[in-house]
């Protein structure tokens, strides 16, 4: 992969620039990053309408082959949420949708399912979410027990989901369900695309140390959803679901390095502010943590080079967590004993507390670092399981 910018790259990246000059104004522009780690709820309906706006003017579905989406290069979905990130231009609201449900369909789907679910997302009109996660099936998706149940035209669906980020917010669900309990666990699974605003769905916010609440439990008791919604075939869900976290780990890390970045600037100016970059061991974590960010783009880079990510994926997740969590630590190290100091109630945090207590989270969600371990240490090394 060539990482220079072309001539055309950089007439995009103009494009992109003069956009959000004339549309990232007034009360859009108000909002600046809202929406972040620990922020979901800054401004949601807004930001839904930022959203729909996008849409409208072609910058939803970036890098979707056509006639699905707008087909830019690589490099120039790069450009996109690197100059979105720098234009501190609010969170959005659909990364679910976009960047992992779409492009399953996509590579997965059937024609009727792609003509029904991808305009919805391309123009912000529906949201999505991710049930995976179960009590007793974290990183182990094939244990997951949720059933479905195939009865006449529609899939039946019992069971539990937890972790599921802004399920108290999307309109449907790409849920992973054992339809066969018969066959070998990874044998039995399937995907299936579920509608949450329905009776048979309980929705329960779990309230984080941030005082927010991204994450929620998912109850389905007989919800339902149409036979047409499944994903691949019945029995072809583990290799359905592997797509979506390839996915997963796709482009937007760019733009979530910028925003990284931003956060890493902000722990240089408190540390000056403080005094504490004049500490050698603090003034050494800090440069560790600029050059660590260097690492991780260019690794990210790297990965966009391999056209069908495997276990390489691991290797981004694994870096930009642990990362993202030792800055939360040095943010609370620069600050001194003013780290402790919350305003009038107990979750009144700054932006940087409230980094520290969000990315305690990071090592976890997504594929802890444990399994990110395993999968680098059997699949790229070839060593044998524990």
């Amino acid at each position: 992969m060539d990482l220079r910018y072309s001539a055309a790259d950089e007439d995009f990246r103009q494009e992109v620039r003069d956009w959000l000059g004339v549309h990232l104004v007034g009360e859009y522009a108000d909002l600046g990053d809202a929406g972040g780690p620990g922020r979901e709820h800054e401004g949601f309906e807004l930001r839904r309408e930022w959203e729909r706006l996008l849409g409208e003017h072609g910058w939803v579905g970036l890098g979707w082959p056509a006639p699905h989406g707008r087909d830019v290069s690589l490099m120039q979905q790069v450009i996109f949420h690197e100059e979105y990130a720098r234009a501190h231009a609010p969170h959005r609201v659909n990364h679910m949708g976009e960047n992992l449900l779409a492009p399953t369909v996509i590579a997965c789907g059937s024609a009727a399912q792609h003509e029904r679910f991808l305009p919805p997302i391309r123009r912000g009109e529906e949201l999505w979410c991710q049930g995976y996660s179960e009590p007793g099936a974290g990183s182990d998706l094939a244990g997951v027990s949720t059933r479905a149940v195939r009865d006449g035209d529609e899939w039946v669906i019992t069971g539990q989901k937890v972790w599921t980020s802004l399920a108290h917010l999307a309109d449907w669900c790409f849920v992973v369900a054992r339809t066969d309990p018969d066959a070998p666990k990874h044998a039995g699974l399937s995907y299936l695309l579920v509608p949450m605003h329905q009776d048979g769905i309980e929705i329960r916010p779990i309230v984080q140390i941030t005082g927010t609440s991204e994450f929620n439990e998912v109850f389905f008791d007989g919800a339902r959803t149409a036979a047409a919604n499944i994903v691949g075939e019945p029995g072809e869900g583990w290799r359905v679901a592997m797509a979506t976290l390839g996915f997963e780990r796709g482009v937007a890390t760019l733009g979530q390095q910028i925003g990284f970045a931003d956060e890493l600037d902000r722990v240089f100016d408190v540390a000056r502010r403080t005094g504490a970059i004049d500490d050698p061991i603090l003034a050494d974590r800090l440069t560790q943590a600029w050059i660590d960010l260097q690492v991780m783009r260019f690794t990210a880079l790297r990965m966009l080079a391999v056209e069908t990510p495997g276990a390489e994926a691991s290797i981004s997740k694994l870096l930009w967590a642990s990362w993202h969590q030792r800055l939360g630590e040095l943010a609370m190290a620069v600050q001194g004993p003013g780290a402790l100091d919350v305003g009038e109630s107990a979750i009144d945090y700054d932006e940087l507390q409230r980094l520290y207590l969000f990315s305690r989270s990071d090592t976890i969600y997504g594929g802890s670092n444990e399994i990110q371990r395993d999968i680098l240490a059997r699949r790229m090394l070839g060593l044998p399981r524990a």
